[in-house]
């Protein structure tokens, strides 16, 4: 039994931060049902590569969901969402400002048909403001937010992180507003609109840099792996690889200089972390003398065998192939309709009630048949839907 059991959560969103939001709660056990237009979802074209008929793009952010594909811009089409409406618990869209009420389902419409509606709307920059009607990327919210300007290393470009961070950081916001909004629910009975800014949530992911420059008036710089407060703490080469390494306190310094070279202990400009962080540089530089002929797995033996933090820096085939991404069950194996699926496990590990994994990412339309019966259509009446090219199944992306 998941925590969302008996929750029905209607999911209007495409690309990465609605349906990675949407995801979390179809873990805890949500029904989600997926709404998407009759060429699916955006992302099943992001291919390839493909796994088992279906983008592996889309495949990231849409398990545990039932996909049934609606012509939203035909009365009929509309008719079925209002149904939905009326039997589900959740809304979540991320549309740009002013698409719902164009279809006819703003926030006013939607709780008009159910009060007890949890309507949350994921958008660039937020329904309010001289920016609400723009388009928000991931990479224009990184940039615009600042956190963009302080990656990289010191003179180099602005790099972008390798998974799309800030929409995944807007789907996380976005998951706990919707269960904050359910659990107000229990005590007013009443629904109510979320109104979720990327931008205000990257903003806020600037945390101690932001601080930092409210109370100095100076810019953060880029620091490339490092910490602006702490040294060292960032990655080293060695012989055959990267290592991070994280000393955070004295005592750990002193262990770190102790199996790695104790004069280090007695350089002036080392002693504290106020000054190692002063003289990032020249410490960098001693300790990459001090790696750069050993491997890193001999490195990462001496270091965490003295209790110090650190890890090798993985590629993907090597996190896949952790022990620990192992015990912890992070990679799955599910069967579907086109074959045998991998994919991530869930990080949802609650004592009584663990997120579950139950659907394999849907075929477009995969349960069009089951959702409109729910919804009280009979199943002449879905045929008849076909016919009009209302609704729409597709068995692959790739086909």
């Amino acid at each position: 039994m998941g925590a969302l059991d008996g929750i029905k959560v209607l999911d209007l969103t495409q690309a990465m931060s609605g349906p990675f939001a949407t995801m979390i709660l179809g873990d805890l056990g949500a029904e989600i049902i997926k709404v998407e237009p009759p060429e699916g979802d955006q992302t099943r074209s992001w291919a390839p590569p493909y796994m088992g008929g279906i983008s592996s793009y889309f495949m990231s952010t849409n398990r545990n969901k039932k996909s049934i594909s609606i012509d939203l811009k035909k009365p009929d089409g509309k008719e079925i969402l209002r149904r939905l409406i009326k039997t589900s618990d959740v809304l979540v869209e991320n549309f740009r400002p002013g698409v719902m009420e164009k279809l006819g389902f703003s926030r006013e419409e939607a709780m008009k048909l159910n009060g007890k509606l949890i309507y949350c709307s994921i958008s660039g920059f937020g329904q309010t403001g001289p920016m609400k009607d723009l388009p928000g990327y991931d990479l224009v919210i990184l940039a615009i937010s600042g956190l963009l300007g302080i990656t990289g290393n010191p003179g180099s470009p602005p790099v972008k992180f390798g998974v799309p961070i800030a929409d995944i950081t807007t789907a996380l916001f976005a998951a706990i507003s919707v269960l904050a909004a359910l659990y107000s629910r229990k005590d007013t009975g009443r629904g109510q609109y979320i109104d979720l800014s990327m931008l205000d949530s990257n903003f806020l992911v600037l945390t101690h840099q932001l601080t930092a420059y409210l109370s100095t008036g100076k810019n953060p710089e880029k620091l490339g792996s490092a910490h602006s407060s702490i040294a060292p703490y960032q990655a080293f080469s060695t012989r055959d690889g990267y290592i991070v390494i994280t000393v955070g306190t004295e005592k750990l310094w002193e262990k770190f200089c102790n199996v790695l070279d104790p004069s280090l202990i007695t350089v002036p400009e080392f002693r504290t972390n106020v000054d190692r962080v002063g003289h990032r540089a020249m410490l960098e530089s001693k300790i990459n003398e001090l790696l750069e002929n050993r491997t890193t797995a001999d490195i990462y033996k001496t270091l965490s065998e003295a209790g110090i933090p650190c890890a090798p820096v993985n590629r993907v085939s090597d996190a896949v192939n952790y022990d620990q991404i192992k015990f912890r069950k992070m990679i799955l194996n599910m069967h579907t309709d086109n074959g045998n699926i991998t994919i991530p496990g869930t990080p949802l590990k609650l004592s009584d009630t663990p997120g579950t994994i139950r659907l394999p990412p849907p075929w477009l339309g995969n349960k069009n048949e089951e959702i409109l019966a729910g919804a009280g259509y009979t199943m002449e009446e879905v045929q008849k839907l076909y016919a009009k090219n209302i609704i729409f199944k597709r068995m692959t992306d790739n086909s």
